[in-house]
């Protein structure tokens, strides 16, 4: 009599947890798709960024009809008098002091005689970049100019001009970025401190962009 040998059954193989099943599921390759591709978008427009930020005075030497500095940075005031001492231009703006501080105690602030300079200077209590456009838009028309030479930040440019251009199209602008001594704009990925201020920048840029489309969109429905 043949004798047939019974093999045990085998176990049913676990089922895959819901993380793998999750893993495996079309929609999760599409979803890390956009999401590589997101990051690789950023991470090239932050490289773009970077890159645009100046890194010298271009032209330190076209008289303009006034300077127009933005306050909130180590030497952008300082480097705003020195323009005006050395009459590069009729008149200056300061955009963003705070409210009830007189010229005579911005120059105070950097030894300079209010009897030399105080007469040729104005300033306004903007809060922030959006605002120092629009005040300046404000001083620009009450005062006839018609080019100014913007003093603030190399890291605060970008942005700055975006804002200034958008609310005066028609005015010539001459940037004149100031380098603070604890931006290290060279290599400045390698800067922890460095590297968070110009992404925090390009996210403002970004967001400025943002916005002027929309209230470009809504002005033109």
């Amino acid at each position: 009599m043949d004798r047939t040998e019974h093999q045990p059954a085998l176990a049913d193989a676990p089922a895959p947890s819901p993380v793998r099943r999750a893993f495996r599921h079309p929609a999760f390759g599409i979803l890390l798709a956009g999401v590589l591709g997101a990051g690789a978008l950023w991470a090239a427009g932050l490289l773009w960024f970077a890159a645009s930020i100046p890194t010298a005075v271009r032209d330190a030497a076209t008289r303009t009809d006034a300077i127009v500095v933005l306050t909130g940075g180590s030497g952008r005031l300082d480097t705003a008098l020195a323009l005006l001492a050395d009459d590069r231009a009729k008149t200056l703006f300061v955009s963003g002091v705070h409210q009830g501080v007189a010229v005579r105690r911005l120059l105070e602030a950097v030894n300079l005689s209010p009897l030399e300079l105080g007469l040729r200077i104005s300033v306004g209590t903007a809060a922030n970049t959006e605002e120092n456009a629009a005040e300046t838009s404000e001083w620009v028309a009450r005062e006839s100019i018609k080019s100014i030479r913007l003093v603030t930040a190399a890291y605060h440019m970008p942005r700055s001009l975006a804002e200034f251009r958008r609310v005066m199209p028609g005015l010539v602008v001459i940037p004149h970025p100031v380098f603070p001594d604890h931006v290290k704009q060279e290599r400045w990925w390698a800067w922890p401190g460095t590297a968070s201020l110009i992404a925090s920048e390009y996210h403002k840029y970004l967001f400025a962009r943002a916005r002027h489309l929309v209230m470009t969109v809504v002005a033109s429905a």
